[in-house]
């Protein structure tokens, strides 16, 4: 199973013959692969996975999925602040 984290693609560039862009994470941008959505533009939500963006995703999907990581999140530094023993 993998996690893929949604990001809106800002910037599209070549490296090396590899098609790659710059996405931006909850304000952090990353170099990410592209390879995989050649239709992907500036503008475009897309799911990534290790470096590599793996499929084209629409706003709203992103905008779910970024709320779902972030609760997430909150869930577990609530329960490592938790004292030992507390259920």
């Amino acid at each position: 199973m993998c996690l893929g984290i949604p990001g809106q693609l800002t910037e599209i560039f070549v490296e090396e013959t590899l098609r790659m862009g710059k996405v931006r994470f909850s304000g952090v941008l990353r170099s990410v692969c592209l390879e995989l959505v050649p239709d992907a533009v500036c503008g475009d939500f897309v799911l990534v996975h290790v470096g590599f963006a793996l499929s084209r995703i629409g706003a709203e999907e992103a905008e779910r999925l970024t709320a779902l990581l972030d609760e997430l999140a909150r869930s577990e530094q609530a329960f490592a602040t938790r004292p030992p023993g507390d259920a």
